[in-house]
């Protein structure tokens, strides 16, 4: 590889910085990488993009020479990333090339994957789907989606499994990362959007980041702070993570609490600046509902407490309440730290709180981001291809409901439910009690993402579920399917889609796909056409026909709801920069920030839910919301501390947490086909802190079991500052390598030893539904002393 910004973007993932001042305009700056031997010269075309290895939605343009991908620039006039590129940006895009890309079917025959044709493939998909609906009903079939599609997709299979089959079984593995951050929105301004901007980074004095590491994660927005902090007038940082992170290294205050108690940490921070008058009660009055019980169950929160209860120096909780209460501009950002952990939608719904209480929301400087882990994540959740109805719209609300079934012409009976959609993890227990008799899942590696692996391979190799993956590669998932589909990768293929503050991005084909690899939307669209799904006269339920005409179709269905698209198509996406929704046609150039008028959709007609119980999830009946509707006004929820199931104890004495790294993305079914990526990464490693390291007697790179009750991984371990009793280990590493095994698809493996999922529990957040990842238990014992 070549690079014409810096010499080893590996070593120095951040690149070189460029400072600005407070209420200034971030500087360009254009990174560049091209395959060896190819200057800029060669390239024959550059084909406008951004990234799907991140949530960030850095935009860049693909170099393409003689019908293939040879380099990425970064696109200076975009507004999220000024031509910046993090490391994934940078050499993700050498895995479209490689050598063990999936180009043709493969269906299950005396249990080995052999290759097939396309109609023999869907033909098996479509034949049981008919026989399953003629005898079971819509509810035997499932779709389990991704963060990582286009949005074009994701609305085509929220059509096809609704409107077509009728199953309410559709969710994606946004439930796994940012179902919390949809909750948390809703919970307390009315429906999922995120209220700030990027730019809110240029003018706040002060950051808070809650269990987000921005530094690994959204790499070049950290860029970004880099360039605020080395600036003349530097923002003060806080930072609420047990790792020793990049962000924690440049912190004011870093606050380290003990797993599990994100929501005592925020209580006491919100008791503390209601106790000192750090609040706007103008505010407070006019645009919230909720203080009185809020201030009620803080209250006993004191500094004392906190610090007990989160294992914290008293002093640094003063610190870092002070800092969020003096603010004059507070930028917050939020992640998995408090997503994959004990109560998480309450937790992060404190974070809004935060902002509420100070009226700090709708102006420069004053953001709050409850980010996304993936690249489309946003689109997952907009399109209906997650546990929600498409354009924000409640299920729960038989107008809304009503909506749908008129926009796809059907009946509106076919729509109802008598429940919720069903959650990812829902879904998956369905599938281990044999309720479901097809299970279709594109993009996504559950073989290695979801927790408790042991049973998830159970669940896949189960007889009587036909399991259908559309991929690029044969993952793990793919190697235990029935059917297995050759799917387009990006950059071969057209379609948009939204970034974790609104913006939204086109990224236009670039190359053919290899062999008879097809794009996800030409996937769906066969599948529709073969069932021959049709609307309530007849029509074709589904009649477009290519990316445009289908973003066309995803448009008007956001008319008049939160994330309206109606002003914008592919044509206005292209050049230029992205575009934040809301976009209408009297204002075609988007929306920066949300609620500036201090006006939210939690009014009972319009909201995307009525609510839950954040202990227990329960739904709020939709009657009593409309006796005490809101009616515009955003919801302060107060939520009573309960402490995680599953604690240390004389058997399992460490917390277990798991993560991400910079250099890798999910299971690294992309990003592990990258050689500069895979050599800064390769193996799976576990971080302890380095007093634990000294009274055990285990040298740095000593190979340890790290076992749970659930199983147990082998990984070299690194002394850290990671908090006493932590454990850390990075998700991304499976039960087998990049390198072919398992080529023959019988779904046998080598002996399990690196996949963090191993050890984590089968428990989710009540509200959101996500699982707690970071609220495990474990034991080391030494394997041998590197």
């Amino acid at each position: 590889m070549s690079t014409a910004e810096t010499p080893d973007r590996i070593a120095e993932p951040w690149g070189a910085r460029t400072p600005f001042a407070r209420g200034g305009v971030w500087p360009a700056r254009v990174d560049t990488v091209l395959a060896e031997g190819v200057t800029e010269d060669d390239v024959e075309r550059w084909v406008q993009s951004a990234s799907v290895l991140h949530s960030n939605g850095d935009a860049m343009d693909i170099a393409v020479r003689d019908g293939r991908i040879v380099g990425v620039r970064g696109r200076a006039v975009d507004r999220v990333n000024r031509g910046r590129l993090g490391p994934k940006d940078l050499y993700g895009w050498q895995a479209n090339a490689s050598p063990d890309r999936l180009t043709h079917p493969l269906i299950r025959v005396d249990g080995r994957l052999v290759p097939t044709d396309w109609d023999t493939a869907m033909s098996r998909i479509v034949d049981r789907t008919r026989a399953l609906l003629n005898t079971r009903g819509p509810d035997s079939i499932a779709f389990y989606t991704s963060g990582q599609l286009f949005l074009e997709e994701y609305y085509t299979l929220g059509v096809m499994a609704r409107g077509g089959v009728g199953t309410n079984h559709v969710d994606g593995n946004t439930r796994l990362c940012t179902a919390t951050a949809a909750e948390a929105l809703k919970e307390s301004f009315g429906s999922d959007g995120q209220p700030g901007s990027y730019t809110d980074v240029d003018h706040a004095d002060t950051i808070a980041l809650f269990g987000h590491n921005v530094a690994e994660t959204q790499s070049v927005l950290w860029s970004r702070i880099l360039d605020r902090l080395d600036g003349p007038t530097p923002p003060a940082v806080l930072c609420v993570d047990p790792r020793p992170t990049p962000v924690a290294r440049r912190a004011t205050v870093h606050l380290a609490p003990r797993p599990g108690t994100n929501l005592a940490l925020m209580n006491g921070l919100l008791r503390e600046v209601i106790a000192h008058g750090w609040i706007d009660e103008a505010f407070v009055r006019a645009h919230t509902v909720g203080f009185d019980a809020l201030r009620r169950t803080v209250e006993p929160w004191t500094i004392g407490n906190v610090a007990a209860t989160c294992g914290l120096d008293p002093d640094d909780v003063r610190r870092a309440a002070r800092l969020i209460g003096t603010a004059e501009t507070l930028l917050s950002t939020v992640l998995q730290g408090f997503y994959q952990s004990n109560q998480a939608t309450a937790s992060a719904v404190q974070v809004n709180n935060l902002h509420l209480l100070r009226g700090m929301i709708g102006r420069p400087g004053c953001g709050l981001l409850q980010m996304n882990g993936q690249p489309t994540a946003q689109n997952t959740r907009e399109c209906g291809a997650n546990g929600d109805l498409a354009g924000f719209r409640n299920w729960a609300n038989s107008d809304h409901v009503a909506q749908l079934a008129e926009l796809w012409n059907v009946e509106q009976d076919f729509l109802t439910h008598d429940g919720p959609p069903t959650h990812a993890m829902e879904i998956f227990r369905l599938a281990e009690q044999g309720d479901l008799g097809l299970l279709w899942i594109s993009a996504t590696n559950p073989a290695v993402s979801l927790p408790e692996l042991a049973r998830i391979r159970r669940i896949l190799g189960r007889e009587g579920t036909t399991v259908v993956v559309q991929d690029m590669f044969l993952t793990e998932t793919a190697a235990l399917a029935d059917v297995v589909l050759p799917a387009a990768a990006w950059g071969e293929k057209t379609g948009a889609f939204t970034n974790a503050d609104r913006t939204v991005h086109l990224s236009d084909k670039a190359v053919e796909p290899p062999g008879e690899a097809r794009a996800d939307l030409d996937i769906f669209l066969d599948f529709a056409r073969r069932m021959n799904f049709r609307d309530h006269d007849g029509g074709p339920l589904i009649p477009w026909t290519d990316p445009e005409s289908a973003f066309a179709a995803w448009t008007r269905a956001t008319a008049g709801r939160p994330c309206d698209y109606t002003g914008l198509s592919h044509d206005a996406l292209r050049g230029g920069s992205g575009i934040q929704w809301p976009a209408t046609p009297d204002r075609p150039g988007g929306t920066e920030r949300l609620y500036t008028d201090a006006v939210f959709p939690t009014a009972a007609d319009t909201c995307e839910t009525y609510g839950k119980d954040l202990i227990s999830g329960d739904p709020i009946d939709p009657a009593r919301y409309r006796d005490h509707d809101p009616d515009g006004r955003a919801l302060l929820r107060a939520v009573r501390y309960v402490p995680a199931v599953e604690t240390p104890d004389a058997e399992h004495p460490f917390h277990l947490i798991t993560g991400r790294t910079i250099y890798h993305f999910h299971t690294r079914t992309k990003t592990g086909r990258a050689p500069e990526l895979n050599r800064a990464a390769p193996e799976v490693w576990v971080e302890m802190n380095d007093s634990d390291a000294v009274r055990l007697g285990i040298p740095e790179g000593t190979m340890l079991e790290v076992s749970s009750p659930r199983g147990a991984v082998t990984a070299r371990m690194r002394r850290t500052d990671i908090r006493p009793g932590v454990l850390f280990l990075p998700f991304h590493y499976g039960y087998w390598d990049i390198d072919g095994q398992d080529a023959d698809g019988t779904g046998e493996h080598p002996e399990v030893r690196r996949a963090a999922n191993e050890l984590t529990p089968t428990t989710w957040d009540p509200a959101s539904k996500q699982p707690q990842f970071k609220t495990g238990v474990a034991r080391v014992r030494v394997v041998d002393e590197g």
